[in-house]
């Protein structure tokens, strides 16, 4: 494929301004809002189904092709008035799935500006955050560390920039930028090395550049027809799907041998296709269809609630997902602490010289930002005068070395009054090492920098060598020849919220690991302060992690609360040793923690994190606190919980209806239900179902994390599904001497009470006297079924159209007596197999 922006690749930067029209300034905000009606917003195409898309969709699945076929069999055997009753059902059903999905899609979208990429634009000449859909050709954009590229950018200024382009080369080595033209136009995007291209990422450095291209105009948006993009399997979404093909295999195998049965029994005279319509819709009620509309509701559901509590959901089934993690991972720093530091201590022969270099050290005095935005840098700054301040400002910066996670320093190169200085700063070993004597330095300060991690501070060193007349530098000039000129001490505050969110977190099971890259001492005194460990207690650092053998690796990250000094890598290592066991969730907000992000169960990041982190991640966090994050979860559990009663109520009910139904029509020489009376049934015992996601839940349904347990489920709905079917047999006793309409109908009446009694007895694991009261939704939604189903066999439509017959007082007393007979047996069983269950559960 030739590359589009082969010419600028060749132009200088007077040639560029030219070219795009545009300045060193930027564009004027008019011009800029009138090239984006020209040229369209800075996007691909989007994936996201159209309403049209949904709609289909919704006509793809067994359960539709199995009421097709149903209402094809009636108009076949000129029951018209049943086939296009099986089609408005088709036309329900459908209905009701597109208005969730629709109405999820929407929530998305509006959560979507939540969590959407911005670049930094220089407008005006004034540099602001935009959201990377306005961008047009001609902006002057900055990007620096963990930045996904927004647009394609011609680079104009560069500071040791590498970009990771192996989405677009497969190439995992960075590529060094230049903002040089280059001699002749490249060709491809190997030798393209003063382009910066849309959705690639900044490794480290800095750089500048103008827009060239936008949106589909991009490489990436030319090639976006021939990328795969991979979506993640949630475990919820695989145990859904497993579990929903083992239920129509079990169904479909059964329904055929009772098809079977009756044209044995009856022989020659067996109506076929009466048999095959009623087959049809019979194996049809019992399949789970409310599932995926019980599923997207609670999903919906519990998204909006998310998003109140400053919780953003990019991927809906992460939140059953988030309710199952078993370990949660996280830094201390903003998640437990407040992120708001300030000078506690300093140790150094000359304070006001030691903060100085500490501040001129602080990369935003590199770029125009009004203020600094990094918690060293802010309680650096605080500390200086408005005399120092501006003389900090006015001190020339030649060059600078970013931040480094691996180097855990920073440099900077800056021009003083008394000749060019080398400034490094960071954690006290680190810079130690590239200090004079630095052996003597480690001894001579480490009682007092001990001192301060027991006292919960974190220790900033900062050392300077003169420089000579070099404009520019290298890692390796950092040798030890560096003068140490002290440390200072910051405490960061624990937040007032922290110890309540580690308490809640116990009661729901939920582990929390702090994973930072500060020293021992000061991560286990913010741990002791929120109550995570006694005092005393080790914390792990991630050099002592390492050289740990395999299985070692794995006791240590399972038994250690707090892991110091650790950096992406080992974060990584960490979290892939406690998968072997557990579910688990990582807060990260780095570029290089996107690795651990992907790797985890669930990834989590804080709103400011790197564009990286953000794209890697599941969840972003609107509001940084570890509170949050355990409403969250808690918030995962309840809907968790919610689909799991859903899945046994409507298996044992409807499964005992199915068994009982089917063997009925053995014995009788008409059908027990008829097939309009059937899916009516399915019809209206789903509607309380479905406002199941809704329901209240008992404290102790909490207390642990949800899976799907398909043994616990089985045992569940086979044994209640029996004691249905037993009650139907009774039922069938008493009326096998009735009238086809007279059985009909009050086994309809006694199959729809049966199940709604049924929920309100199974929504619980207590006595239903001791238990949350239900939702309002489910309580309205269950009287009103029950009511339609007592009134509509009195009425001429039921009358009419489903050939119900009015039930005398008799009848109609039996059945309501078997319901409550019914109920209160459930009670019973349920309570023996929760009893067995936690009997077997101590066993183990």
């Amino acid at each position: 494929m030739p590359l589009a922006a082969s010419p600028s690749t060749t132009l200088s930067p007077a040639e560029l301004w030219r070219t795009f029209d545009t300045n060193a300034n930027g564009l004027s905000d008019r011009e800029a809002q009138s090239r984006l009606k020209r040229y369209g917003p800075n996007t691909l195409r989007s994936h996201e189904p159209s309403a049209w898309q949904l709609l289909v969709r919704q006509f793809s699945s067994p359960f539709i092709y199995l009421l097709f076929a149903a209402a094809v069999i009636s108009f076949g055997l000129k029951q018209f008035t049943e086939g296009w009753m099986i089609l408005l059902f088709v036309a329900i059903n459908s209905s009701l799935g597109f208005s969730q999905e629709y109405h999820s899609q929407r929530v998305l979208r509006a959560l979507a500006h939540y969590v959407g990429a911005t670049a930094r634009v220089r407008r005006h000449g004034v540099e602001q955050a935009l959201p990377s859909h306005d961008l047009v050709r001609g902006d002057v954009v900055i990007i620096e560390t963990g930045d996904v590229i927004p647009a394609d950018l011609r680079l104009l200024e560069e500071n040791d920039l590498l970009a990771d382009e192996s989405s677009l080369t497969g190439e995992s080595a960075p590529v060094k930028k230049i903002s040089a033209a280059l001699p002749k136009a490249a060709q491809d995007v190997y030798h393209a090395t003063n382009i910066a291209f849309s959705g690639t990422t900044v490794v480290s450095g800095k750089g500048l550049g103008v827009v060239i291209a936008t949106g589909s105009a991009t490489l990436m948006g030319e090639i976006t027809s021939l990328a795969v993009e991979t979506q993640r399997e949630s475990r919820f979404e695989k145990g859904l799907a497993e579990f929903s093909r083992v239920i129509l295999r079990l169904i479909l195998v059964t329904m055929t041998l009772v098809f079977v049965a009756h044209l044995l029994i009856k022989g020659l005279s067996a109506p076929v296709w009466e048999l095959l319509l009623f087959s049809v819709v019979l194996t049809i009620s019992v399949i789970p269809e409310a599932l995926p509309v019980v599923t997207t509701i609670s999903l919906a559901r519990g998204a909006l609630k998310l998003a109140k509590s400053k919780v953003v959901v990019k991927r809906l089934s992460a939140i059953e997902d988030l309710g199952s993690l078993q370990v949660l991972c996280t830094d201390k720093t903003g998640t437990i602490t407040k992120n708001q530091l300030t000078i506690a201590d300093v140790k150094a022969e000359d304070r006001a010289r030691c903060l100085h270099f500490g501040a001129l050290a602080s990369s935003f005095l590199g770029e125009t930002k009004p203020q600094p935005n990094n918690a060293f840098d802010v309680a650096l700054w605080q500390s200086l005068s408005a005399t120092e301040q501006h003389h900090a400002r006015q001190t020339p910066r030649l060059h600078e070395i970013p931040f480094d996670p691996e180097r855990r320093r920073n440099s900077v190169l800056v021009k003083e009054k008394t000749g060019q200085m080398l400034i490094v700063r960071g954690a006290p070993e680190a810079v130690f090492s590239v200090c004079e004597k630095s052996s003597t330095l480690a001894t001579t300060h480490a009682t007092w920098i001990r001192t301060q991690g027991h006292q919960g501070r974190r220790v900033l060193a900062v050392a300077v060598k003169p420089c000579g007349d070099s404009q520019t530098y290298t890692s390796k000039d950092e040798h030890a020849s560096f003068q140490l000129v002290g440390l200072i001490a910051f405490e960061d505050p624990v937040k007032p919220t922290a110890s309540h969110a580690i308490e809640r977190a116990r009661h729901l099971g939920l582990q929390v690991k702090i994973l930072t890259g500060d020293g021992p001492e000061v991560a286990i005194a913010v741990a002791h302060e929120i109550g995570l460990v006694e005092a005393g207690s080790p914390a792990m650092t991630g050099e002592a992690f390492e050289k740990l053998t395999p299985t070692e690796q794995r006791r240590a990250a399972e038994n250690h609360a707090v892991f110091a000094r650790v950096s992406p890598r080992q974060k990584y290592a960490i979290i892939q040793r406690l998968q072997e066991r557990f579910e688990v969730g990582f807060l990260g907000e780095g570029i290089n923690d996107a690795p651990a992000l992907k790797l985890a169960d669930v990834g989590l990041v804080v709103q400011g994190a790197s564009d990286v982190a953000r794209e890697a991640a599941d969840i972003v966090l609107l509001q940084q606190s570890l509170d949050v994050i355990v409403s969250g979860i808690h918030e995962g559990r309840e809907i968790f919980a919610n689909t799991l009663k859903f899945i046994k109520i409507t298996l044992a009910s409807n499964f005992g209806n199915f068994y009982s139904v089917a063997i009925a029509s053995l014995f009788i020489n008409f059908l027990p239900l008829l097939p309009l009376q059937i899916l009516l049934l399915n019809l209206l015992s789903d509607f309380p179902m479905m406002a199941i996601a809704t329901d209240r839940l008992d404290p102790g349904e909490l207390a642990r994390p949800k899976t799907y347990d398909l043994k616990e489920i089985i045992v569940f709905t086979t044994v209640l599904g029996l004691v249905s079917s037993v009650f139907d047999f009774i039922f069938f006793r008493l009326f096998f001497h009735a009238s086809p309409g007279a059985l009909q109908t009050n086994w309809f009446i006694e199959s729809i009470l049966t199940e709604l009694v049924f929920v309100f007895s199974v929504r619980t694991r207590l006595p239903f006297w001791k238990a949350k009261r239900p939702s309002m939704s489910l309580l309205v939604l269950s009287v009103g079924a029950g009511m339609a189903t007592l009134i509509l066999p009195f009425s001429r439509l039921g009358q009419t159209l489903f050939h119900f017959l009015a039930p005398t007082p008799v009848a109609l007393g039996l059945t309501l007596s078997i319901v409550v007979m019914y109920f209160f047996t459930t009670e019973a069983v349920k309570r023996f197999l929760l009893f067995r269950s936690r009997g077997l559960q101590r066993c183990l």
